[in-house]
C-alpha cells in the first residue's frame, strides 16, 4: 500500500515538474515568436559601393571590393581597389578587425525572388531585408567551421546588431533550409526556416544547428531565471530562434 501511494506521488511530481515545462501560446503569440528578426544573410559584396574595411592595427582603408576569397562559404581575405590612390590592396582575414560591405545588385534581386516564391515569408520576414541599401557588418572571428575543422579567422556577417550585446548570431552562408511544397509551380507552402548559424556567447562561438537547438538552450538562456520559466526548453521551437535572442536579450538587460 505504501508502495503504491509513494509511485502514484511520484508519477503526480513528474506529471506537475513536465506541466511547468511546458507552455501554451496563443496565435498571435505564436506568430509573433515565428517573424524573423536577424538581418537577411548576404555572401555577394558591390564592386560599385565603397567598402570599409578596419584592420587590427586601427587603420582604415575604403575602396572598391574587387575580389573576396572564401572557405566553406566564409571569408578569409578581402581585396578592394583604393579609393584614393586607385592601388589594388589586399587583406587577410587575421589583419581585419572589422568590415563594411554593401550586398550586390544581382543577389538582392535573386532573394527576393525567393522571398516571393514562399507564401510563409510573407507573414514572417521583411521584403526591405532583402533589399536593403545599408552596409553589413562583418566582424573577425576565431571559429571552427560546422565545429569540425580546425580553429581560424573568418570575418563573419553580424546578422543580429541590434541586440548583439549578449549574444552575437552570424550568417552561414552554408545554411540549408527546411523543406516545403508548391502545386503545379505556385508560390511554396511551408519550409524556408533556416536551419544553422555561428553562435557566440561569452568566449564560446559554435556553429548551431537546429537539430542540436534543444542541448545548447540552457548554454544559450538558462542564466536567465525569468525567460526560462516563460520560454521553457520543451515549449520553444527552432522556428522561434531570432525572437528568443531578441526577447532573451531585452529580458536580460532589464
Amino acid at each position: 500500500m505504501k508502495f503504491k501511494t509513494l509511485l502514484l506521488a511520484l508519477c503526480l511530481t513528474s506529471a506537475a515538474s513536465f506541466a511547468q515545462d511546458k507552455v501554451k501560446y496563443s496565435k498571435e503569440q505564436i506568430k509573433k515568436m515565428e517573424t524573423y528578426l536577424f538581418n537577411e544573410g548576404f555572401n555577394l559584396p558591390s564592386p560599385k559601393k565603397t567598402s570599409t574595411i578596419i584592420l587590427k592595427d586601427g587603420s582604415a582603408h575604403k575602396g572598391f571590393c574587387n575580389k573576396v576569397e572564401t572557405k566553406k562559404g566564409q571569408i578569409y581575405e578581402v581585396s578592394i581597389k583604393d579609393s584614393i590612390s586607385k592601388k589594388n590592396e589586399a587583406f587577410s582575414a587575421d589583419q581585419i578587425s572589422e568590415m563594411y560591405l554593401y550586398p550586390s545588385n544581382v543577389e538582392k534581386i535573386a532573394k527576393v525572388a525567393k522571398y516571393m516564391g514562399n507564401i510563409r515569408n510573407f507573414g514572417t520576414k521583411k521584403l526591405t531585408k532583402n533589399t536593403t541599401g545599408e552596409r553589413i557588418h562583418f566582424v573577425n572571428q576565431t571559429v571552427s567551421l560546422k565545429n569540425k575543422k580546425e580553429d581560424k579567422e573568418f570575418l563573419m556577417q553580424l546578422i543580429n546588431p541590434d541586440f548583439s550585446e549578449i549574444i552575437s548570431v552570424y550568417h552561414d552562408p552554408r545554411a540549408k533550409e527546411t523543406g516545403g511544397f508548391s502545386i503545379g509551380g505556385s508560390p511554396q507552402l511551408g519550409g524556408g526556416v533556416i536551419k544553422s548559424y555561428y553562435v557566440k556567447k561569452g568566449d564560446k562561438i559554435m556553429w548551431l544547428h537546429k537539430d542540436d537547438f534543444e542541448d545548447n538552450y540552457d548554454f544559450l538562456f538558462g542564466d536567465n531565471a525569468e525567460f526560462m520559466k516563460k520560454y521553457p526548453k520543451k515549449s520553444a521551437e527552432w522556428d522561434y530562434f531570432s525572437f528568443l535572442v531578441n526577447e532573451y536579450t531585452e529580458m536580460s538587460n532589464g
